[in-house]
């Protein structure tokens, strides 16, 4: 029975960067995925100024940035909204995830299911079921990537998210650009109920999707409805549609109970989320390369002490406003009342706000970073 370091389950951004990391220092690493990379997306793939900044995302894997958001009432009434800087750039999630997973010195298993583990003296033993066979490996660590109804979480009894919201969008190609790059945002609860509709379009590729509650609409229904809609603001007669992708968001902010002796969650498992803009990519390369040094000192210590500085505690405090923000969001169901919101809006102090909000860099805490860990992704 082969033995590892680390076990890590899921290779979306959160599992990849986590594993990378940890590779390079040394550990032996075992990353697990039920796909081939890049074979099964759920992100939008927005990336926001923080992360271009503290990681270095390859070029080719990013389009064009973006300065522009236009947000957009029930009754399709737009505001503005312009920043100095380039905020965004939408990733290249395949080419990203492709390259990101030639993780230094780390064995790579696709196409298989993390079935649970047994305690062993010091160690676990993982079961592992492929399309032919079931193995075991032993580690000394479990690191949970796997997902917003994380089956680690459940094993290691740990916290689980409780509450999300579904979304699915369309990747498009040969849809032509006015204007400069543009991330366009729709609140309108009978299309997006509790959350938005957006348009994020680079010049390259138009991504163009709906999220909300699961209970309150059909996503597909609801994308159909939004896309046949937008005749007045984006020319879609002769878009390429690349692929379909979509998923369960956790809106419930940072999980308390993310680490133990035995394991600890990443990504979208942690609930690593804003639960106001969901945006889940930075938090990602954020809060996974703060788990590996977590994992890395904690193995190198057996100190559980270590594993302290890795609670979801330290984080909530810095989302309570936005956690009641989306308990309003979600009662927010009438258009009427969206309306007025929205008109709202446009008094400088709400302005102000709006512009924090999609342009602000707090939208996740700060984690020791010190010194930054530029991650070159696919320079192996």
């Amino acid at each position: 029975m082969k033995a590892y370091d680390v076990v890590i389950i899921g290779a979306g951004l959160a599992g990849l960067q986590c594993a990378r990391v940890l590779g390079r220092q040394g550990l032996g690493v075992l990353l697990v995925d039920r796909n081939f990379p890049g074979k099964s997306i759920h992100t939008t793939g927005i990336f926001v100024r923080r992360t271009l900044e503290d990681f270095d995302i390859p070029a080719d894997c990013l389009g064009p940035p973006l300065r522009h958001v236009t947000l957009y009432s029930p009754a399709r009434r737009s505001l503005e909204l312009r920043s100095p800087h380039d905020e965004f750039r939408i990733g290249r999630m395949g080419r990203l995830y492709t390259d990101h997973c030639r993780c230094a010195g780390v064995d790579w298993m696709p196409e298989t299911r993390y079935a649970g583990h047994s305690l062993l003296k010091d160690q676990l033993v993982i079961r592992l079921d492929s399309r032919c066979s079931a193995r075991w490996v032993k580690t000394r660590y479990l690191v949970g990537a796997d997902g917003s109804n994380s089956r680690v979480a459940r094993q290691l009894q740990l916290e689980s998210n409780r509450e999300w919201i579904v979304g699915v969008e369309d990747v498009l190609a040969n849809v032509p650009l006015e204007g400069p790059p543009r991330l366009h945002c729709f609140l309108d609860p009978e299309i997006a109920p509790g959350y938005l509709a957006w348009i994020a379009h680079d010049g390259e590729e138009a991504h163009i999707g709906v999220g909300g509650y699961p209970g309150m609409f059909d996503p597909t229904q609801a994308l159909e409805k939004f896309r046949a809609g937008l005749g007045e603001i984006i020319d879609l007669r002769h878009a390429k549609q690349i692929e379909r992708r979509g998923g369960r968001i956790p809106v419930g902010g940072v999980l308390r109970n993310i680490a133990s002796r035995h394991g600890l969650l990443v990504g979208d498992a942690a609930g690593a989320v804003s639960p106001l803009t969901a945006g889940g990519l930075d938090p990602a390369m954020r809060l996974s390369t703060l788990a590996a040094k977590v994992v890395a000192d904690f193995l190198d210590s057996q100190n559980p002490q270590v594993l302290g500085s890795y609670s979801g505690e330290l984080f909530r405090a810095r989302f309570t406003s936005r956690l009641w923000m989306r308990r309003i969001v979600a009662t927010a169901r009438q258009p009427a009342l969206m309306e007025l919101a929205c008109a709202s809006l446009r008094l400088p102090i709400l302005n102000q706000f709006a512009w924090h909000v999609f342009f602000g860099r707090g939208s996740f805490p700060d984690v020791n970073l010190e010194p930054p860990h530029q991650v070159a992704v696919g320079a192996d």
